[in-house]
């Protein structure tokens, strides 16, 4: 098996014991990814600008993957609030386009720093 971590200066650094994504044998990993920005300092107040650049930040690290997010397979999105579900599909639409990737929606009492939309995904490398 070959394992290794990617990490970039354009997406928020781990904010624990974990990567930003790991690939194995031409699949990638996506860890959840927030609305702060590249430094990791500010969360987007907006929940339309948070899904705006939480797709950004996954942009960035899938790029550093040597993939895009047109090579996602499955996405995970953590909502705190399932009424903010259209905006979502809204925002996605613009990163992601036909054949969509599979997809979960899954409500969640809370998230880290007050985020309210987290996303991860899952990449095969062409």
């Amino acid at each position: 098996m070959s394992k290794r971590a990617i990490t970039t200066e354009q997406a928020p650094r781990a904010i624990g014991t974990y990567s930003q994504a790991i690939e194995v044998n031409g699949t990638v990993y996506l860890s959840g990814q927030i609305a702060l920005d590249p430094e990791g300092t500010e969360l987007v107040a907006d929940v339309r600008g948070q899904i705006h650049q939480v797709f950004r930040n996954l942009a960035a690290v899938a790029q550093a993957a040597g993939g895009s997010l047109a090579d996602a397979v499955r996405l995970t999105v953590y909502l705190t609030d399932m009424a903010d579900f259209a905006a979502v599909n809204e925002v996605m639409a613009e990163y992601i386009q036909e054949p969509y990737p599979a997809r979960a929606a899954v409500g969640v009492a809370a998230l880290p720093r007050g985020a309210r939309v987290e996303v991860d995904a899952i990449l095969v490398l062409p």
